[in-house]
């Protein structure tokens, strides 16, 4: 017979278990709360707790502070919980979030990056972003937060309670061009693995629209040697 969820135990912010689930829940927020002109990140984590749910999984109830990867001065407080789910390993995590307080509001910087891409009269072309001192371009910015958020949802579906993913770099990003008001952008990214330290290829396609958010249509584990 099911016992239920047993207590929830205090786990070190420091713990590296901690650590996993808090860089899953914010790679979650950057996907469903991510812009070209925002992106939210991992700054501290300051309390972690771990539950067993018997028969279920396990769930962390956490609390740390994000800030964006343009402005890092520029932080909000967050709560959340994320549930790994027992034996099933194409399940991924369920994840539930609370804000405090807004993030930046966005709105006339996508309206710029998204009328500039709309104009140009080739479609975007770009490879090594960051490059190997770590400089964006300005022009680049937003496409790379475009990518932070769009490898959120990659990051969410194929994560484990063993794993922690984080973009390392988009190696090439190419424009498709299209008949309708989307933007759409073929990725080609590497995800650093923190406990295995592998580098990873992956591709996505990433629509984006200023009203409608961003969308992965789809996305696929490239063999190393990309």
């Amino acid at each position: 017979m099911s016992q239920g969820p047993s207590p929830a135990l205090e786990l070190p912010p420091s713990h590296s278990l901690s650590g996993r689930a808090a860089a899953l829940a914010a790679a979650f927020i950057a996907w469903r709360r991510g812009t070209p002109g925002r992106g939210p990140a991992l700054r501290a984590l300051n309390r972690a707790r771990r539950q067993d749910i018997d028969g279920v999984g396990h769930k962390y109830h956490l609390e740390f502070v994000l800030e964006d990867i343009f402005e890092k001065d520029s932080t909000v407080n967050c709560t959340a919980e994320v549930l790994y789910h027992l034996g099933n390993k194409n399940a991924a995590p369920d994840v539930q979030f609370s804000i405090e307080g807004e993030l930046k509001n966005t709105d006339e910087a996508d309206s710029l990056f998204y009328n500039r891409i709309k104009s140009l009269k080739n479609e975007l072309v770009a490879e090594n972003i960051p490059d190997s001192y770590g400089n964006v371009p300005p022009e680049m910015e937003p496409i790379r937060a475009l990518a932070w958020a769009a490898s959120g949802y990659v990051i969410w579906r194929n994560s484990n309670e063993n794993t922690k993913y984080q973009l390392a770099q988009i190696k090439h990003v190419k424009q498709v061009k299209r008949s309708d008001e989307y933007l759409e952008f073929d990725y080609m990214i590497l995800l650093h693995e923190n406990v295995s330290q592998e580098i990873i290829p992956w591709q996505m396609t990433v629509l984006w629209h200023p009203q409608h958010g961003i969308e992965v249509t789809q996305n696929s584990r490239q063999p190393k040697h990309v």
